[in-house]
């Protein structure tokens, strides 16, 4: 059997690629590989036909490939994970109490050396 030489490094500060799949999505497909192997032990254990057990890892293997390799060609190196971080950006900031949160130190009284150097500051400006 000869054996298998696999180029994973593309070139100096590039993302890792292998086989078509970028960056994060190598993790993707790895740990869906995992999940779908602990299914099909589990249909095993519990039962099932050893031919449906197959059938079932197998659907789900091609499912899950050509979803990986159509977001990782869709959205790239990191355009999924900028999708996600945009959905935890609020529309807007609402507050529901008054303006007293913000307001509310702004009236403390300063000893006598805070007092001349707000004084200065304010001659200066």
């Amino acid at each position: 059997m000869a054996n298998s030489i696999y180029s994973i490094n593309k070139g100096i500060n590039l993302s890792i690629e292998f086989r078509g799949l970028k960056a994060q999505y190598i993790w993707y497909m790895a740990g869906g590989v995992l999940a779908i192997m602990i299914l099909f032990v589990i249909a095993y254990v519990c039962g099932l036909n050893t031919y449906v057990c197959l059938a079932i890892a197998t659907g789900s293997g091609v499912g899950l490939t050509t979803q990986v390799y159509k977001l990782s060609n869709k959205y790239g190196e990191h355009g999924l994970t900028k999708k996600w971080a945009r959905r935890q950006i609020p529309n807007c900031i609402r507050a529901a109490s008054s303006r007293d949160i913000f307001i509310g130190n702004l009236n403390v009284s300063y000893g006598k050396s805070d007092e001349r150097n707000v004084a200065n500051h304010v001659r200066r400006t």
